[in-house]
C-alpha cells in the first residue's frame, strides 16, 4: 500500500454491533479520494469487537487493528492510534457510529482551502440525535467551557475531527484531553475551525458515559485546562542571520 496521507483513528469499546458498518462507510467515503489508512483501537472489549474487526480486515487492506491489554479509556485509545499512525494528518470518529464518515471529505476540503496555521478542523453537530437529557447536559457543559476557556468552539464533544498529527503529539496529554482539543491547540499557538457535520442516532449498544459521570470528570478537567492556559507563555522567535 502507498504511504497514507490521512490516518483515520477510531477508538472502540464493546462496539461489535456498530463497527462493521462504520468501517465499510469509512472505506466508501475515502477510497479513491485520498491515500489513507484506518486504525481501530480496541480498548479491551468484552464483546465480539475483535472478531468483527478481524473479519473486516479480510475485506479491507486499509484497516489496521490495535488492541489494549487493559481497558484504558477513549483518550488513551486515540493516542494509541495517533502514535501508530503513518500519515501527517489524523481524522477521528467515535466507534458508536453516530459520526458520519461521509463528512470526512468535507473536512479535508476545508483543510485544503484553509490557511496553514489552522491545525484543527472540529466537527460541529448542528442537529444532534441524542436524548433530551444528553443534549441538555452537553449544552450546559459547552456553555461553561466556552465562558471559562474562551475557545470559540460551539461543540468540543463531537468525535469527528481532523488535525495535524505532529501538532497533536506536542500537546500536554491527560485522560479525557480529547474533549479540549480546540483550547489546547489554541494554547499551542494554532488556529482552529468548526465545521458543521451530520450526527446520527446510535445504531446498537449503549453509551459508555452517564451525564453525571461526564459532568464530574469534566469539571475537574476544565479547571486543569484553564490552569494550563493561564500558565502558558508563548513568544515569537527569530533567528539571527
Amino acid at each position: 500500500m502507498p504511504q497514507p496521507r490521512l490516518s483515520v483513528v477510531i477508538p472502540a469499546f464493546n462496539e461489535a454491533g456498530n463497527l462493521p458498518g462504520l468501517v465499510d462507510e469509512v472505506i466508501a467515503a475515502l477510497r479513491g479520494h485520498v491515500d489513507f489508512e484506518l486504525i481501530v483501537v480496541d480498548d479491551h472489549s468484552t464483546d465480539d469487537t475483535l472478531a468483527v474487526l478481524q473479519a473486516a480486515k479480510a475485506r479491507h487492506p486499509e484497516l489496521r487493528v490495535l488492541s489494549h491489554a487493559t481497558q484504558s479509556g477513549q483518550s488513551t485509545g486515540l493516542r494509541t492510534g495517533i502514535r501508530a499512525a503513518r500519515a501527517p494528518w489524523i481524522a477521528t470518529l467515535d466507534g458508536d457510529g453516530q459520526n458520519d464518515p461521509a463528512d470526512l471529505p468535507k473536512l479535508l476540503a476545508a483543510r485544503d482551502a484553509g490557511p496553514a496555521d489552522v491545525k484543527l478542523y472540529a466537527g460541529w453537530r448542528t442537529n444532534r440525535q441524542d436524548t433530551g437529557s444528553k443534549k441538555w447536559a452537553s449544552k450546559w457543559a459547552n456553555g461553561i467551557r466556552s465562558r471559562l476557556l474562551r475557545d470559540a468552539t460551539p461543540d468540543t464533544g463531537c468525535g469527528t475531527k481532523l488535525f495535524e498529527r505532529e501538532a497533536f503529539l506536542e500537546l500536554p496529554w491527560f485522560d479525557h484531553m480529547h474533549r479540549y482539543l480546540p483550547a489546547l491547540m489554541q494554547r499551542a499557538g494554532w488556529r482552529t475551525v468548526s465545521v458543521p457535520v451530520n450526527h446520527r442516532p446510535r445504531g446498537a449498544g449503549q453509551s459508555k458515559y452517564t451525564n453525571l459521570g461526564r459532568a464530574l470528570v469534566g469539571i475537574r478537567d476544565l479547571i486543569g485546562v484553564a490552569w494550563l492556559i493561564k500558565r502558558n507563555r508563548l513568544t515569537d522567535v527569530r533567528e539571527l542571520a
